[in-house]
C-alpha cells in the first residue's frame, strides 16, 4: 500500500474519505487487531506514508528513526513517513486539536482542564491546553491513581473545560458515557475527540446544559489535512479544513423525518434520499421485519408499551449509522431516548400536515377514526416541535413540493 490507517478498529473511520479528498491516492484502512499484528506491519514497512490511530500511537515510537518536536513533546505519533527504509514520525494532532478548539470558540488560558483518559491524545490535548495557557491540567480515569481522579471525583474538581480523549461514546457503542459532564458546576465547554457519532451524549448532554460543546470532526479533518502535507511534501491547506469538514458531515450525517402517519415521511424521505445520494431506511418496515409481524400483530400481542420497546430498538441499531434519510414512525418521539439517538448523528426534520389532511386507518393501531387521530396529534405535535431541527409544512397534495422545500432547507442546514 502507498497511503493509508492503521489502528485496532477502523470500521468508523472517515480518514479514506478525507485523504482521498485531499489528494490524488488510494488510501487503505487496515485493521491491526493484535499488537503482534501491528509490530509486524511495522517491521515490514509496507507503505510509503501511514496514519496512526487508537490504540498504536506509542507503540510506534521506538519503530521511527526520527520524532518531530511536537511528538517528541508529546510522546505520541499519529504520522509516519517512510523515507528510504527510515521511517519518520510526527504528531499532527496538536495542530488538529487546536483548530477544533478555535473553531468552537474554545478558550483555555486561565482554566482548569480536565481531560478524560490518559493515553496518546491526552497527552498531545494538554500539549495544547498548556501551550494557551491553561492555569491547570487535571486527568480521570477508568484506574485512578496518582495524578489520576475517579470519574466520581472528576465531577467536583471545578474545572471550566472538559475534553474526553476516551473512546468512550464511539461507534459501535454509541451509548457509552465516561462522565455527565453537564453536572459539573461552572462548566464552560466540552469538546470530544470522537467524531463518529458526530454528537456523542457527551456533547449531548452538555449542549442540553447550554454549554458550549462540539465533536471531533473538525479535529479529524486539520489533522488529515496537516498530515497530508507530510505526505506529499507539500503547504498545508487549512483554508479546506472547514468546507471539507462541512461537507463530510452533510455526506455522512442521516436525516430523520418525523411527523404525523400519513404525513408523507415515507414518500417524501424516497425523493430526499435519492437527491442527497443517501439510503432510504422506513423503521417501521424494519420494525415489522424485526418482530417477524405486522405493526397490528404487535401492538395486539404486546401492547403500545412492547412496540415502543421493539421501536427503541431498532430505531438506536439504525441511528448509530450514518448517510441515511430515516422515515421514522409517527410515535417515536414519545421517547426521549429516541430523539437522543436520531440527533447524535444528523438533523431532524418534522414534516407537518395539517390534521384535516391526515387520514384515519391503514393499519395503524392508534389512529383509527378522527376524534383519536385529533387526540394524537394534540398529543404528539409539542413533541415533534421540540424534536425537529427543521420544520417542513407539507400542506398540499403535491407531496414533491414539501420534499423540495426540505431539500434546500437541508442544504442551507449543511452549508452546501
Amino acid at each position: 500500500m502507498e497511503y493509508g490507517l492503521i489502528g485496532a478498529t477502523l470500521k468508523h473511520s472517515y480518514s479514506k474519505l478525507i485523504h482521498e479528498r485531499l489528494y490524488p491516492c488510494d488510501y487503505k484502512l487496515t485493521e491491526l487487531p493484535t499488537e503482534t499484528e501491528a509490530r509486524e506491519f511495522l517491521e515490514k514497512r509496507p507503505f510509503k506514508a501511514i496514519n496512526v490511530t487508537i490504540p498504536y500511537k506509542q507503540l510506534v515510537i521506538p519503530y521511527c528513526a526520527t520524532l518531530d518536536d511536537k511528538a517528541k513533546a508529546i510522546g505520541a505519533v499519529n504520522t509516519v513517513v517512510n523515507r528510504n527504509g527510515l521511517l519518520y514520525g510526527y504528531n499532527t494532532d496538536f495542530d488538529g486539536f487546536s483548530c477544533l478548539a478555535a473553531a468552537h470558540g474554545v478558550e483555555f488560558a486561565g482554566r482548569r482542564v480536565l481531560i478524560l483518559g490518559t493515553g496518546g491524545t491526552s497527552k498531545t490535548v494538554t500539549a495544547v491546553a498548556k501551550a494557551a495557557g491553561a492555569a491547570q491540567v487535571l486527568y480521570a480515569s477508568r484506574t485512578p491513581g496518582p495524578g489520576r481522579l475517579s470519574y466520581d471525583e472528576a465531577l467536583c474538581c471545578g474545572a471550566q473545560v472538559v475534553v474526553n480523549t476516551t473512546p468512550a461514546g464511539m461507534y459501535p457503542n454509541n451509548d457509552a458515557l465516561a462522565l455527565d459532564a453537564a453536572k459539573m458546576p461552572g462548566l464552560e465547554a466540552v469538546l470530544d475527540v470522537v467524531y463518529n457519532p458526530f454528537t456523542t451524549r457527551l456533547v449531548a448532554a452538555a449542549k442540553g446544559a447550554g454549554v458550549n460543546a462540539a465533536g471531533g470532526l473538525e479535529m479529524l479533518v486539520a489533522q488529515a489535512v496537516y498530515a497530508a502535507a507530510l505526505f506529499t511534501g507539500s503547504e498545508p491547506q487549512t483554508e479546506r479544513i472547514a468546507p471539507l469538514a462541512k461537507a463530510i458531515f452533510a455526506e455522512r450525517a442521516n436525516v430523520s423525518l418525523v411527523g404525523m402517519p400519513s404525513c408523507g415521511k415515507t414518500t417524501i424521505g424516497k425523493q430526499l434520499a435519492r437527491a442527497l445520494g443517501k439510503k432510504f431506511v422506513d423503521l417501521d418496515a424494519e420494525i415489522v421485519k424485526t418482530a417477524g409481524r405486522s405493526i397490528p400483530d404487535i401492538f395486539a400481542d404486546s401492547g403500545e408499551e412492547g412496540f415502543r420497546d421493539l421501536e427503541q430498538r431498532v430505531t438506536a441499531r439504525f441511528a448509530k449509522e450514518s448517510g441515511q434519510v430515516l422515515s421514522c414512525g409517527g410515535g417515536v418521539v414519545k421517547r426521549p431516548a429516541n430523539v437522543a439517538a436520531l440527533r447524535q448523528n444528523g438533523p431532524v426534520v418534522f414534516i407537518d400536515r395539517p390534521l384535516e389532511l391526515l387520514r384515519t386507518g391503514g393499519g395503524r393501531p392508534l389512529s383509527t377514526d378522527r376524534a383519536a387521530l385529533a387526540r394524537m396529534e394534540a398529543e404528539r405535535r409539542p413533541l415533534y416541535l421540540a424534536a425537529a431541527d427543521l420544520h417542513i409544512p407539507n400542506d398540499t397534495d403535491l407531496f414533491r413540493d414539501a420534499a423540495r422545500a426540505a431539500e434546500e432547507a437541508l442544504h442551507a442546514y449543511f452549508g452546501t
